[in-house]
This record gives C-alpha cells, structure tokens and sequence, in this order.
C-alpha cells in the first residue's frame, strides 16, 4: 500500500536506467522475431487485400476436414478453409465464375444443414484489395510525417526522433504477433494499427512534455545528469501511464470477450485484438523504448557532458542523486529528514529548528 501511496503521488524511485540496456536489447530480440515471422509466413490477409470470393456459414460441429471433403470435386478444392468464432466455417478461394461460387454454396448450405440464403458470401476484385492496401501506406506515411514535424516543433527533433522509433517499434511487433499466429488483417485491424499510433504517442508525449519541464526547472542547477532527470519524470507520469493504459484496456477486453465470444461479432474480435496488444506495447516502448533513446541521445550533448563530468567529480552518479531529486524544493516536493541510512548530501536544504518556549 505504501508503494501505490508513493506511485501516486509521484515520489516512487524506480531506477529505470539500470534496466534500459536490457529492456533494448528484449526489444531488439522481439522485433527480430517479428520481422522474421513477416518474412518467412507472412501475414494472413482478408479478402479485402487480397481479392477473390469468400463464404461464411454457421455450422456447429461441422470439422475443416469436413468441409475440404465436400469441397474436393469443385473448383474451390484448394480454397482456404477455416473456423471462426467457433461454430463458423469460412471458405475463401478464387473463382472464375458465377456458376462456380452458386455450386459452393449450395455445397456449404447441404453442409451445415441451411438453406442457401444462410451463407453469407462476399466477392472482392483485386483492384479493390490494391486501392485499401493503396490508401492504408499513405495513411501511415502521413501520420509519420505530420507526427515528427508537431513533436520536433512543440519539443524537439530528438524526441521526435525517439517518439517515431517507438511507434514503429509497436507497429513491428502487433503485426508481428499477427503474422506468428496467423490472425487475419482485414480493414478492422488496419483501422486498428493506426489507433495503436495514437495510443503509444500519448503516454510518450507525456513523458517527454515533464522531462522538458524539470528539465527547464534543474538543468541550471547542474546537479542532476540527463538520465536522472528522465527517471525523474518517468516516476512522476508512471501511475498516470497505468491507469491510462488499465482504463483504454478495460473497454477493448470487454469488446474482445463479450462483442466476439458471446455475441459472435468477428470484426470487433479482429479489431480488440490489435487494439489489445498495441495497447499493451505501446506502454511499454513509451518507458523503455523512447525515453532510453532520447535520455541516450541528449546525454552526449556538451551541456549535458559537461554536468555528468561535474556530478562524476563529486561522487554523486548512483549515490542517492535519483532519491534526492524526488525530494528537491525547485520541483515543490518536500526534503528527507536525513537518517542513518539517508544522511545530508546538501542537495536538500536542512529543516528549520522549532525553538523551544521558555517557561
């Protein structure tokens, strides 16, 4: 309970630095593994993307091995079969002509026990799948470009530098997690990726708008490197970064179970389950991706140099600079009373003496 008081009130001291290297080097690891998973198999596309005629019908209990059985003697014999949403079989397979896709319905409806009507079918030209795919780089080239000028105008070019790297660090590993378990990209879940932008940009900027901030407030005092200072405003936004990422992830888990699992919706399922783990990443890459990037890149800049040299110099890197920060007056908090195992290192002022009333 008193780790949540002090979360809250922003006064915590996680040393975040310590494990910024190890966090990168996971990060590399992961986004290898999704790159890999893209090149080697690739993303499951909808029809949307790729083009052709696809089924759908609900038939409980009715297998993949049954359906490619009753499927064998036509056309669509080498169609893509799946299950969805449990009961639901979905066949999608190029064909060339309407009397091909009339018979693979009637064989789907005998199939599952309905009537023709009962199978939903949908036919996509590929030039449609081209213009979606079209629209969705453009999309994602734009926002990169309007994001990068707003951050490197409203903060700076470093930051957004570093804010971009996240982004697409998150961009990486959601499709990455797509392409290993083979969820289908359908538009849902492209709407869904660029939302994701949006969600790891806000927890980023957050933290780089109160790194400026204390920044501004104890860069002239020289006592504090580059890196405390980004600890110090991680610690502050932290508990603000967790409730924003419980409260955007409460609504989408409730869209994902109940919307897909017990109302059946699979476009809510295609678009909570992006939205999930881009929630999830995008927390993440806010605190160990962007931040070590830029916390990385401002550190060698001369000033900042100059004062790590200085703070080296009185033996104050790792000796209680981090804990005494979250105490410092030039940020409104309130100075340790030195202890034991906490004495006065002079960056807190001493406490004023209570005189005693005479008698």
């Amino acid at each position: 309970m008193n780790t949540l008081r002090l979360m809250y009130r922003g006064e915590q001291e996680f040393d975040f630095p310590k494990v910024w290297k190890r966090a990168l080097v996971a990060s590399a690891l992961i986004v290898l593994v999704s790159v890999g998973s893209l090149v080697f198999r690739g993303l499951n596309l909808g029809i949307e993307f790729e083009g052709g005629t696809s089924w759908e019908v609900l038939a409980p209990g009715v297998s993949v091995a049954d359906t490619r059985d009753a499927l064998s003697g036509t056309d669509a014999a080498a169609a893509k079969i799946q299950t969805v949403g449990g009961d639901n079989i979905r066949v999608r397979a190029d064909l060339d002509t309407a009397t091909d896709v009339e018979e693979v319905t009637a064989i789907l409806a005998e199939l599952a026990g309905r009537t023709e009507s009962d199978v939903s079918v949908t036919t996509v030209g590929p030039s449609w799948g081209d213009q979606i795919t079209d629209k969705a780089r453009t999309a994602l080239i734009w926002f990169f470009v309007i994001v990068a000028a707003y951050i490197a105008i409203r903060l700076e070019w470093k930051m957004a530098v570093g804010a971009l790297v996240a982004v697409a660090h998150d961009i990486l590993i959601s499709v990455g997690v797509y392409s290993l378990f083979q969820f289908e990209v359908t538009p849902a879940t492209v709407i869904a990726f660029l939302t994701i932008m949006g969600y790891s940009l806000y927890d980023t900027i957050v933290v780089f708008d109160k790194v400026r901030e204390i920044n501004g407030r104890l860069s002239g005092t020289g006592r504090y490197t580059y890196d405390e200072m980004m600890n110090l405003a991680l610690n502050q936004v932290l508990m603000r970064s967790i409730n924003t990422s419980i409260t955007s992830m409460l609504p989408v888990a409730s869209m994902l179970i109940v919307g897909s699992f017990f109302l059946g919706a699979l476009t809510l399922q295609e678009f909570a389950i992006a939205l999930l783990i881009g929630i999830v990443v995008g927390s993440y890459s806010s605190i160990f991706v962007a931040s070590a990037l830029v916390a990385a890149m401002k550190s060698r800049e001369e000033a900042n140099l100059a004062v790590l040299r200085k703070v080296e110099a009185r033996g104050l890197v790792g000796e209680g600079t981090r804990s005494i920060a979250t105490e410092d007056v030039a940020l409104g908090g309130t100075p340790a009373r030195p202890t034991a195992d906490r004495p006065r290192t002079g960056n807190a002022p001493p406490r004023p003496r209570k005189k005693k009333k005479k008698r």
